[in-house]
């Protein structure tokens, strides 16, 4: 099963990966990061498919899937 690592610290909330994953395993954490913003977190779960269009839309190239 594909796994999705977010390095929680360098996301800065844009939120787009949340629109952009098709299963919806993706939303707002409700702590904050270094940055003071909420990163997001993902749903364990749920079953990812590993389509990594989190990954690929992520400006800040802060998420990862490994297959």
């Amino acid at each position: 099963m594909p796994k999705i690592v977010i390095q929680k610290d360098r996301c800065k909330g844009c939120l787009l990966c949340i629109s952009f994953c098709p299963r919806g395993l993706i939303s707002v954490d409700k702590s904050l990061n270094k940055r003071g913003v909420r990163p997001v977190k993902v749903d364990t779960k749920g079953e990812c498919l590993g389509c990594a269009l989190c990954a690929l839309i992520c400006p800040d190239c802060c998420i990862e899937v490994f297959k």
